[in-house]
């Protein structure tokens, strides 16, 4: 498989099928991703943990990897996410970015970003347009 594979692969079994068995299949024990928590690493078993919290508040779930670039061991890939409200069914889309490492067929090292803010807000945990208001210097209150 080629790293681009591997990365599909992965969306496809893991995120969109819930197929927490196969994080072992594409994810090696030691390797820890980067950047989906900040000031935190994510290693295999948070990820069991991740994807059952998101399959919670979701529908199911469309990854689509638009753009993909290998380079040697690494692959790079945005992401587009289509969802919904696993509590009204209103449509999601959120974006993101992967890089990751390979060795043989597994991801041995792993940076993400993933709009969280954008995710929130149309969950309904966060106020619509939180970045712009943030951006003004405005704090967000909950009442």
């Amino acid at each position: 498989m080629t790293h681009s594979e591997i990365l599909r692969a992965w969306y496809s079994e893991v995120w969109e099928k819930g197929n927490i068995d196969a994080i072992d299949q594409y994810f090696a024990p030691e390797t820890m991703a980067e950047g989906l928590i900040p000031e935190m690493q994510v290693g295999a078993d948070d990820f069991r943990d991740l994807v059952m919290a998101f399959r919670h508040v979701l529908g199911e779930i469309q990854v689509d990897l638009p753009k993909i670039i290998e380079n040697g061991d690494w692959a790079s890939a945005v992401l587009h996410v289509r969802t919904s409200r696993a509590d009204n069914g209103a449509p999601l889309e959120v974006t993101g970015q992967v890089m990751a490492r390979f060795k043989g067929d597994k991801m041995v090292e792993a940076y993400n970003q993933f709009d969280f803010v954008s995710l929130f807000e149309q969950l309904g945990q966060f106020p619509q347009d939180t970045l712009p208001v943030c951006m003004t210097g405005q704090r967000l209150d909950w009442a």
